[in-house]
């Protein structure tokens, strides 16, 4: 017998009124996000999408049918984890191949994003079918949200290596080459993460987000290097999954007064007083900083005049924009 929450029919009806008026392909994989913690956080059109679908690919068969079984919703499932991604993924394709409705889920958030389902798209693309994409809750948006980035750029790193060495070798480089850093850690390594950023960049901003939508989800911002004693202090902190966010160090998110950050403009202000016309400065402004070139230009315009002479027109670039630099 399925046990349903009350008023699962009229929520399923309620979401075919919202989504069903989309088109819903034959013979494709569907990647659906699923909540990361509250499940009051699944989409209309992901309940929809589950419930018009032949089969559920989702990382524990379980989880997903405790997920699934509340809403009246019984599709077959197919395990498909990191250890079987491979495997499980031909019997995911022999599916389409007949032309049925197949969707992917993770136990939380999008599937394929440090999660499995990354292999899966890869082989479903490659056998010439198509892969749509029902998105919904992720903890990489949420933690950005509430971290106030100012805008800014952004990488996200998922998680690190197990390995203190690993770790702290790929922690630097995404510190170095990143004005922010996002990752994801587990409760058994939030101590040592904490730590190795108190050590590494101890001066930068950290925005540590704790059981994300969850009843007891904690946001805690502070410089990395009093992150130790705030999670010594309270045990309960050190519980749950975590998205940490380092913010971008000063210096890369100080604005110019031309527009840039204050770093990539003394970068090109450097290159035109060596000589370099405001192409080739342009030019290697881009590859020091990986500025954006339209703003390169703009700034070097602004530091060299309003005429850099007929041989330094705007470098093209094919970014999808139409007119001028």
């Amino acid at each position: 017998m399925v046990v349903t929450t009350p008023d699962a029919s009229l929520l399923r009806a309620a979401a075919a009124a919202a989504a069903g008026g989309q088109q819903y392909p034959a013979g494709a994989l569907y990647m659906v996000a699923t909540p990361i913690g509250n499940r009051a956080d699944l989409s209309f059109r992901a309940l929809h999408l589950l419930g018009l679908v032949d089969a559920v690919a989702c990382e524990d068969t379980r989880h997903t049918a405790g997920l699934l079984r509340p809403l009246g919703l019984s599709p077959p499932l197919i395990a498909l984890h990191q250890h079987n991604e491979q495997a499980a993924s031909g019997a995911v394709i022999a599916r389409l191949q007949t032309g049925e409705r197949v969707a992917c889920v993770s136990d939380a958030g999008t599937p394929g994003v440090s999660d499995p389902g990354a292999r899966l798209v890869a082989r479903v693309r490659a056998a010439g079918l198509a892969v749509l994409a029902v998105p919904g809750a992720s903890a990489v948006a949420a933690a950005v949200s509430v971290a106030g980035l100012d805008d800014g750029p952004f990488c996200f790193h998922g998680f690190l290596p197990a390995g203190a060495t690993q770790r702290d070798a790929q922690l630097q480089a995404a510190l170095d080459a990143a004005p922010a850093a996002l990752f994801f850690e587990a409760p058994h390594r939030i101590v040592a993460l904490a730590a190795a950023l108190a050590r590494q960049a101890p001066d930068r901003t950290v925005t540590v987000c704790r059981e994300l939508t969850k009843q007891f989800e904690t946001v805690h911002t502070d410089a990395a290097r009093a992150l130790p004693a705030w999670f010594a202090a309270d045990a309960n902190r050190q519980r749950g999954e975590f998205v940490v966010v380092v913010h971008a160090a000063a210096a890369a998110v100080e604005a110019g007064p031309h527009g840039l950050a204050a770093a990539h403009e003394r970068t090109l202000r450097v290159l035109l007083e060596g000589g370099l016309g405001v192409r080739q400065a342009v030019q290697l402004a881009e590859r020091l900083t990986d500025a954006p070139r339209k703003r390169l230009y703009a700034a070097a315009l602004a530091l060299r005049g309003p005429d850099p002479g007929a041989d330094e027109a705007p470098p093209q670039v094919d970014d999808g924009v139409s007119g001028g630099p």
